[in-house]
């Protein structure tokens, strides 16, 4: 049950008259229906109220729900005068003076009990319409366009004025209780016969030639008293569930991501799967990947690079199986390769937004020829990965492993860095979930350079990035385990 369903149960009880007990000392509605009639028609006599047309009578088929004997079904306008401003013209508003109102500052009134005006009317205007009456303590005031049915009980140093058609003001003469009213019109049953009966062009709006026609369960006024005592004895109740309620609807938000970053972290410390001994060490793979690429430099198919620094033990951020080997991506893969190709070739062009974001591995590409793109944008090809350097799509990320290509190749934006693998000696994938995790992403945006907004990480920071080395099998029991549970996690979402 959410918070807001639980305030509606409570209300709910409250106007059925199941939450607090009647009295019979306590008299009845009717009792208290017939004294307001009486002084209605004092007010009516004395030119203070208008007289208006018979209400409807209520029929059996209208009355939602049972309440007690000694309650009464009556309508709105049995009991209470409903009026609406006269009209304050635009030309009228000042920047100075008496606050007056509109449906939004009432809404927020009524939520917060304070409010932030934008407009006012001069002191005389508001003398002026005082003679014709002004919100008094005790009244209602109720959002009649846009968010309908918000109230607010005017206090008793209140001087403000309101737009007529927005705001509607519902007069207590003290024989009701104004909380009372404002938690009935809260409640689901007045809701609904406001949302059902509003009406407008283009925004839904309530009148007064309905508001005095909705049904009123109408309880004796000393215990209108003990039920508003109740409601507000239970408030601070439901404000402390609703806070627990936030609480657990951000942490199951939250949870899905959690677990992915969790399972990627426990798999890179290679604590998703065993280590078996059959199956090599991170060391014997890295000397052969040195190997593997000494052969390319000497035949001319990659540049020689410089050597990178040791690796010292201050700088290792967790400990890894002794079978593994921490690395740095440079010593293990080649960064931003250069396609040589024919000018005609048709060829894929990726800009960032073809590239998903997340724990996915997908893009989407647009086919252009090769002497279109050969200059000013990054190159790859298939099989090779491509992570977002720039803030905010490398906080998101932005990486994928490029796959069926147009005739294998393309290019795209420059914000990408390319990490392609030496002759299948890595696994591709276990290099991707790596630049997916939460310890890669937070060390690179620890690296960031540039202003904001086009913030990036350093230049240096993949090249040197650390990366535990499992043995190629062990790469790939990895994966797959990963590709077990990860969507498993998106299930939650």
């Amino acid at each position: 049950m959410t918070p807001q369903e639980l305030k509606n149960s409570i209300l709910q009880l409250a106007i059925q008259g199941k939450l607090v007990e009647q009295r019979p000392e306590e008299s009845t509605a009717e009792e208290l229906y017939r004294q307001i009639q009486q002084e209605k028609q004092a007010l009516i006599k004395a030119g203070k109220i208008k007289k208006e047309k018979p209400l409807p009578e209520i029929t059996e088929d209208e009355i939602p729900f049972e309440i007690p004997e000694s309650w009464k079904w009556i309508r709105w306008g049995d009991i209470i005068n409903i009026v609406s401003a006269r009209r304050v013209h635009q030309s009228d508003w000042q920047s100075s003076g008496i606050p007056f109102y509109r449906a939004r500052e009432i809404a927020k009134l009524a939520e917060y009990d304070v409010v932030d005006n934008e407009l006012f009317i001069s002191e005389e205007l508001y003398e002026e319409y005082s003679k014709s009456g002004v919100p008094q303590a005790g009244d209602l005031m109720v959002t009649a366009v846009g968010t309908l049915g918000k109230a607010y009980i005017v206090k008793a140093n209140d001087r403000f004025y309101y737009k007529d058609a927005s705001v509607i003001c519902i007069e207590n003469y003290g024989h009701l209780s104004s909380e009372f009213l404002k938690y009935l019109i809260q409640s689901e049953m007045m809701m609904q016969q406001i949302r059902s009966n509003s009406s407008g062009t283009t925004v839904a709006t309530l009148t007064m030639v309905r508001m005095v026609e909705y049904l009123f369960p109408l309880p004796p006024l000393a215990e209108q008293k003990r039920i508003v005592a109740k409601i507000e004895e239970l408030l601070p109740y439901i404000d402390r569930y609703e806070k627990a309620w936030n609480r657990l609807e951000d942490f199951n938000k939250r949870f899905p991501t959690d677990m992915q970053k969790s399972i990627l972290q426990l798999a890179i410390q290679g604590k998703l799967t065993e280590q078996r001994p059959e199956e090599g060490t991170g060391e014997e793979l890295y000397q052969q990947i040195q190997k593997e690429k000494q052969a390319l430099i000497k035949a001319g198919k990659i540049k020689n690079e410089k050597p990178l620094s040791e690796i010292s033990e201050d700088e290792i951020p967790f400990d890894i199986p002794e079978s593994w080997k921490w690395v740095r991506v440079a010593e293990i893969t080649t960064l931003n390769p250069k396609n040589e190709l024919d000018d005609n070739l048709d060829v894929a062009f990726i800009p960032m937004p073809c590239v998903s974001d997340g724990y996915r591995n997908t893009h989407t590409f647009e086919i252009r020829k090769w002497k279109d793109i050969k200059k000013g944008f990054t190159h790859f090809a298939d099989y090779d990965i491509g992570v977002a350097k720039i803030t905010p799509c490398f906080q998101n990320r932005k990486s994928v492993i490029f796959q069926n290509l147009i005739n294998g190749y393309g290019a795209g934006t420059t914000e990408l860095s390319i990490i392609r693998v030496i002759n299948n000696s890595v696994s591709r994938e276990y290099l991707l979930w790596f630049f997916k995790t939460d310890y890669f992403i937070s060390n690179g945006v620890k690296s960031f350079t540039g202003t904001a907004g086009q913030q990036r990480i350093h230049k240096d920071y993949l090249s040197n990035c650390l990366i535990p080395l499992p043995p190629l099998a062990e790469q790939k029991r990895i994966v797959a385990k990963l590709e077990e549970l990860l969507p498993l996690c998106d299930r939650l979402k």
